[in-house]
């Protein structure tokens, strides 16, 4: 499974979110710390779910991580997030 997918059916599972866009940036990086040859290494992804009403934007981004866990988000390079209830 690609990561894209991965972080799509995680953070799914985790949120049901009411929007969610996965998009994989990384060739817009090539050349730079962290890209390697075939992607997968810098990450947009903008999520909408009511459950992040009650959270702060730290809070948030925390629980996005958790979602995605230690094991996929350490062979990201980077992941920008965009979140909102």
């Amino acid at each position: 499974m690609r990561l894209c997918e991965e972080i799509e059916a995680r953070l799914n599972d985790a949120f049901a979110p009411e929007h969610l866009s996965v998009e994989d940036d990384s060739e817009s990086h090539r050349g730079h710390g962290g890209w390697r040859e075939g992607g997968e290494t810098h990450f947009n992804v903008k999520i909408r779910a009511p459950r992040f009403a009650t959270m702060s934007r730290l809070q948030r981004h925390r629980a996005v991580h958790a979602a995605l866990g230690a094991d996929l988000v350490g062979r990201i390079h980077a992941l920008a997030l965009d979140i909102d209830a």
